[in-house]
C-alpha cells in the first residue's frame, strides 16, 4: 500500500503478552486483507509486554508493509488510545487479539454494508447475533456487567463489552483525546463520552466465539468494573469530558 494512500480501515490490536495468540490472529487478518479491494492497515500496539510479543509483531511488520508496530504505556485503554490517535484509516477498528469475532465479520462495518456512521459496536445480543462455546456463568457475568453499565453510564446498549468497535476517524480523534482511563473500562468511558457529545452508536450483530484463554477474572473484574463505571459517572458530573 502506498504510504500516501488513505486506508479505508485501520485495524488496531492492543497486544500485551500475546506471543501465543498473536501469530494465529495475524495470519487470519493478513489473509483477509490481501483479498480486499480497498487499502487497509493494521496497527499492533504493544503495551509493556514481557514475552516475545514485540519480536513477533516486528517480524510481521517487516514482511507486510500494511502492518505497523506502536508502543504505549501499560493498559489496554492506553494501547487503544495510541492506535486511535495514529490510525490513518477512514474508519478505526479496535480488535481484540484473540480474534473471537471472525475477521470476515469486519465487512459488516464497512461500505457497502455500512457507511458514514459515527460509531458501530459489535453486539453479541439481539437478532442476528450468535455466541458459540460460551459457558453459562460467563454469559450471566456479562449480563451483570452490562446492567451496571446501562444503569450508571451507557443506557440503551445491550453489549458494550465486546472488544470490536469501529469509529469514524474524526469522531475517534475527538473522543480519545478526552478519554482518561488506561485500564479495563476504557471502552465504556469512550462510549459515555460519545453519547454525551451527541454521537450515535449503532450495534452490529456478529458471530462470536468464546476463547477459553480469556483473562477475565469474574469476582475481581466485577468489582473493578463497578468501581470504574462509577468513576466515569463522577467524571461526567464534574465536567471532565466537556473540554473543547
Amino acid at each position: 500500500m502506498d504510504n500516501q494512500t488513505e486506508p479505508l480501515l485501520s485495524i488496531i490490536i492492543p497486544a500485551y503478552n500475546e506471543e501465543k495468540r498473536l501469530p494465529r490472529s495475524l495470519d487470519k487478518i493478513v489473509a483477509f486483507l490481501q483479498q480486499q479491494p480497498e487499502p487497509m492497515e493494521v496497527l499492533i500496539v504493544e503495551n509493556g509486554s514481557t514475552d516475545r510479543t514485540t519480536e513477533i509483531a516486528n517480524a510481521y511488520a517487516a514482511r507486510y508493509p500494511f502492518i505497523h508496530v506502536l508502543h504505549s504505556p501499560k493498559g489496554k485503554g492506553a494501547a487503544v488510545r495510541a492506535g486511535m490517535m495514529a490510525g490513518r484509516g477512514r474508519y478505526l477498528f479496535m480488535c481484540d487479539s484473540d480474534l473471537s469475532m471472525p475477521i470476515e465479520e469486519v465487512r459488516k462495518f464497512l461500505p457497502p454494508a455500512m457507511d458514514n456512521y459515527d460509531i458501530a459496536i459489535a453486539s453479541r445480543e439481539g437478532p442476528g447475533a450468535h455466541r458459540y462455546g460460551e459457558p453459562v456463568y460467563r454469559h450471566l457475568m456479562g449480563r451483570v456487567f452490562n446492567l451496571i453499565i446501562r444503569v450508571f453510564a451507557v443506557p440503551g446498549l445491550q453489549d458494550t463489552q465486546c472488544g470490536f468497535k469501529s469509529f469514524r476517524r474524526e469522531v475517534a480523534r475527538e473522543i480519545f483525546a478526552l478519554q482518561k482511563m488506561d485500564g479495563w473500562a476504557f471502552d465504556v468511558e469512550a462510549l459515555f463520552i460519545a453519547l454525551r457529545r451527541g454521537y450515535k452508536v449503532i450495534p452490529v450483530p456478529i458471530d462470536w466465539y468464546f476463547d477459553p484463554d480469556s483473562r477475565v477474572r469474574p469476582l475481581h473484574d466485577t468489582w473493578r468494573m463497578f468501581r470504574d463505571v462509577l468513576k466515569i459517572r463522577l467524571n461526567g458530573l464534574r465536567g471532565v469530558y466537556d473540554e473543547k
